[in-house]
C-alpha cells in the first residue's frame, strides 16, 4: 500500500469522523462529515463555496426535522474541515509490514473454496477469478458458514460482562442482531484449560447445576450497536449506570477477547434435549445464523437468529428479495451455517413477488419426498425388520428428544439398508433424512407480505399446508429507498407519503385469522421477549400454516437504533402494535382462539411518534396536519385494541354499563 501511495503521488488525509459525529450528536452517521471533507479537498468548487452549498443542502434536507438537527449537521461540517489532517507520505517505502490475509484468524485452516475464492473476493480482487474456480459449485449453491471468516472489526466499543452484576437471563444474547454475544454453560472439569483472561461464573439454575456460565463477545463481529446494554435488566445497585453489560473502548480489549472467543467456540454446546426452550434456554442453543452484514442494531436479525437457534438444524427457508435476502446471502459470504453434525438451514432467495409460492413448492417437494421414503420403507419391511419400520413411521417428533430419537433410528435404518443392497434400498438410503421432520419457513419483509407478494401469501395460507411465514415488519420498503408500504402507519413520512401517510396500516395479522386454520401472532421482542419465543415454538408445532409478524425497528425510522427496544415497548404500550397469538387449538378446547398478550394502553401514540424522525418531520412541516394525523392514529389504536379485546373474550367496561 505504501508503494502505491509513493508511485502515484497520492496525498493522504485523515479525519476522526466517528468522534465528530458523536460529539455533535449525529450518532454514527458520517455522511455529512465525509462529504464536507471530499469537497474541501477535491477543488471541484472553491472550498468556501462548496461548504456553503453543503449547508444549503442540509437546510433543505433536514430543515423540516427542526433547527437542532440542522445545527448539528452544520457543526459536523465545520469540525470536519477544521480537524482534517494531512499525513505526509515519505518518498520511499519505510515499512516492512505486508497486507495481512483478508480472512480472519480462526485458529484453523479454511476450506479450499474459502481459501481460493472467498478470500480473493474479500480482498476486492473477485474480477481476477477464472470460471474454473467455481466449477465445484456448478449447481449454483454456495457454501454456508463463510461469514465467520469475514472479520470486519468495525466496532469502536464492545460489550464487557460483569458476572457479579449479571442475573443470567440471557437477554443480551437474545437481542443481539449479529450473534456477537454468546452464552453457554459447560462442565469446567471437562473443558480444556481456559486462557488467563477468560471469565466464567457458577451457573445459578437447577437445570445445569454445578456447571460454569459465561457471556462472551465476538470482538471482530460486534458492530458496537449497544442493544445488549439497552436490553440488559441487571443494574449495579450501588451504581445504577453500571449494568451487567457495559460498552467499553474496543481496540485495547480486542486481542484478549479474540483469544477468549476462540476458546469459547471450543466448548461443547449444551445438550439440546436438556435445554428449556424459553427466553433463557433458547440462547444456550447455537445460532446457525451469525455475523450478518445487516445494519448495526438491525431490528430484523434477532428474529432470524432465534429461528435458526430453535429450528435451524431441520429448517428449509424460502427468502423473499429484500433486506433479509441481502444480509442473508450477500456474496462472498453467507451468515447461514451448519452445526458440528453438518446440519443447518437450507436457504434460498426467490423473487420479490413469488416467495410465498416458492416456499409452498418447497413444502410440497418435502412432503412428496417424505411420502416416497415412507412407501419404500414399507415395501422393504421384510428385509429391514417390521420393528424398525413401525418405530420410524409412528415416531412422535414433537420435541427435541423425539427428533433426536428419530435421527438415531435413521442411522440404524441406513445400516440395515446397506446390507440389503438393492436399487430400492439405495434410493431409500438417499431419501431417509426426509423421515425426520422438516420445517419450511417463508421469510420476507412487509413490502413483500403486505404488498407485492400478498396474493401469493394469502393463497398459501388458504391451502392449509404446514408452512411457517415470518414477516419482518419495518413498516416501509427499507431495502429499496424508503417507500411507503401498506404496513406504514398513519402519520409516518415515507417516499410517496412525504407529508405523512393518511390512511391506516393494513392489519395483515387480523386478515390471516379469518381463515381459522392458521396460527397467527404479532410479536415485538423488545417489548415482550417471552411472548416472542412462545410464538415461534407454537407456530412451528402447529401442523398447518402459521404467520408471525415481527415488529422490526429500522434506520428508516429516523432514530438511534440503540433505543429500538424502548420504541418497541412504546408501540405496544400505546396500542399501536397490540401483541396477540391466534391459535386454532384453543378453539378446539372451547376457548377464544385469540389470546391478547398486551394489556390496556399505558401510553399515547403520540409519545411513540415524537421519538422518530419519520413522524417529527411531518409535525415540523405542518403541525396542524400532524396533530390531525396523530389523533387519527390514536383513534385507530383504541378501536383496534377494543376489537381485539372482543375477539379475546375480554369484557371491558364502558360509561353507562350497569353495575
Amino acid at each position: 500500500m505504501q508503494q502505491i501511495l509513493v508511485d502515484k503521488h497520492i496525498r493522504v488525509y485523515v479525519v476522526d469522523a466517528d468522534h465528530i459525529a458523536e460529539e455533535v450528536g449525529l450518532g454514527h452517521t458520517l455522511g455529512t462529515i465525509m462529504q464536507a471533507c471530499f469537497f474541501a479537498l477535491s477543488n471541484i468548487l472553491p472550498r468556501d463555496v462548496a461548504i456553503q452549498h453543503i449547508k444549503e443542502s442540509i437546510q433543505k434536507s433536514y430543515g423540516k426535522r427542526g433547527e437542532a438537527v440542522v445545527k448539528r449537521n452544520f457543526s459536523a461540517v465545520d469540525l470536519a474541515v477544521a480537524r482534517m489532517v494531512e499525513i505526509k507520505v515519505p518518498a520511499k517505502v519505510t515499512t516492512d509490514r505486508v497486507r495481512p490475509s483478508p480472512l480472519g484468524d480462526l485458529g484453523r485452516k479454511p476450506s479450499e473454496f474459502v481459501e481460493k475464492v472467498t478470500s480473493v473476493m474479500l480482498a476486492g480482487r473477485g474480477e481476477s477469478l477464472p470460471v474454473s474456480a467455481f466449477l465445484s459449485r456448478v449447481d449454483g449453491t454456495w457454501p454456508t458458514g463463510t461469514a465467520e471468516w469475514e472479520k470486519r472489526s468495525i466496532a469502536l466499543s464492545i460489550p464487557q460482562w460483569d458476572p457479579a452484576v449479571c442475573i443470567q437471563c440471557n437477554k443480551c444474547a437474545l437481542i443481539c442482531p449479529h450473534a456477537a454475544i454468546r452464552t453457554t454453560v459447560y462442565q469446567a472439569e471437562a473443558a480444556p484449560k481456559a486462557p488467563a483472561g477468560f471469565v466464567s461464573t457458577p451457573y445459578k439454575g437447577k437445570d445445569f447445576a454445578g456447571q460454569q456460565y459465561v457471556v462472551q463477545v465476538a470482538p471482530d463481529d460486534c458492530t458496537g450497536c449497544g442493544l445488549c446494554v439497552e436490553f440488559c435488566p441487571a443494574k449495579d445497585k450501588s451504581n445504577p449506570r453500571h449494568k451487567a453489560i457495559d460498552m467499553v473502548e474496543a481496540e485495547a480489549r480486542k486481542p484478549g477477547e479474540r483469544t477468549n472467543y476462540h476458546y469459547y467456540l471450543s466448548l461443547p454446546p449444551p445438550d439440546r434435549k436438556k435445554v428449556m426452550l424459553d427466553v433463557k434456554g433458547s440462547q444456550f442453543l447455537e445460532p446457525l445464523f451469525e455475523y450478518s452484514g445487516a445494519c448495526g442494531g438491525c431490528g430484523e436479525t434477532s428474529y432470524v437468529k432465534l429461528l435458526s437457534q430453535l429450528f435451524g438444524d431441520r429448517a428449509i427457508i424460502a427468502n423473499a428479495t429484500g433486506c433479509s435476502s441481502i444480509y442473508g446471502g450477500n456474496l462472498p459470504t453467507t451468515p447461514w451455517r451448519a452445526n458440528a453434525q453438518g446440519r443447518g438451514p437450507a436457504w434460498s432467495n426467490s423473487l420479490f413477488e413469488d416467495n410465498a409460492e416458492f416456499g409452498l413448492g418447497i413444502r410440497l417437494a418435502v412432503d412428496a419426498l417424505k411420502g416416497r421414503a415412507e412407501r419404500l420403507l414399507q415395501s422393504l419391511a421384510g428385509q429391514v425388520g417390521d420393528d424398525i419400520v413401525g418405530s420410524i413411521l409412528n415416531a412422535g417428533q414433537h420435541d427435541e428428544a423425539g427428533i433426536e430419537e428419530q435421527r438415531v433410528r435413521i442411522v440404524a435404518l441406513r445400516e440395515k439398508l446397506a446390507s440389503v443392497g438393492s436399487p430400492d434400498s439405495a434410493t431409500l438410503s438417499g431419501l431417509a433424512d426426509y423421515l425426520v421432520r422438516k420445517c419450511v419457513w417463508i421469510v420476507g419483509g412487509d413490502g413483500w407480505a403486505y404488498d407485492i407478494g400478498y396474493g401469493g401469501l394469502d393463497h398459501v395460507i388458504a391451502t392449509g399446508l404446514d408452512v411457517n411465514i415470518l414477516v419482518l415488519d419495518t413498516a416501509v420498503y427499507s431495502n429499496t429507498g424508503g417507500q411507503q408500504s401498506k404496513a406504514t402507519p398513519t402519520g409516518a413520512s415515507a417516499k410517496f407519503a412525504s407529508s405523512g401517510k393518511e390512511v391506516p396500516a393494513k392489519d395483515l395479522a387480523l386478515l390471516a385469522t379469518t381463515y381459522g386454520n392458521a396460527y397467527v401472532a404479532r410479536l415485538a421482542v423488545g417489548a415482550k421477549d417471552k411472548q416472542t419465543v412462545d410464538a415461534f415454538r407454537e407456530a412451528e408445532s402447529w401442523h398447518g400454516p402459521s404467520l408471525l409478524i415481527a415488529y422490526s425497528h429500522c434506520i428508516a425510522h429516523g432514530y438511534n437504533l440503540v433505543k429500538g427496544p424502548e420504541q418497541q415497548r412504546l408501540a405496544v404500550d400505546s396500542g399501536l402494535w397490540p401483541l396477540f397469538r391466534y391459535d386454532p387449538r384453543r378453539a378446539a378446547k372451547g376457548e377464544p382462539p385469540l389470546q391478547l398478550d398486551s394489556g390496556p394502553a399505558k401510553a399515547k401514540v403520540i409519545d411513540f411518534m415524537r421519538n422518530e424522525g419519520r413522524f417529527r418531520s411531518v409535525e415540523l412541516a405542518d403541525a396542524k396536519r400532524f396533530a390531525r394525523l396523530a389523533q387519527s392514529a390514536q383513534n385507530q389504536a383504541e378501536q383496534r385494541m377494543s376489537y381485539y379485546q372482543q375477539l379475546a373474550g375480554i369484557r371491558t367496561s364502558h360509561p353507562g354499563d350497569a353495575e
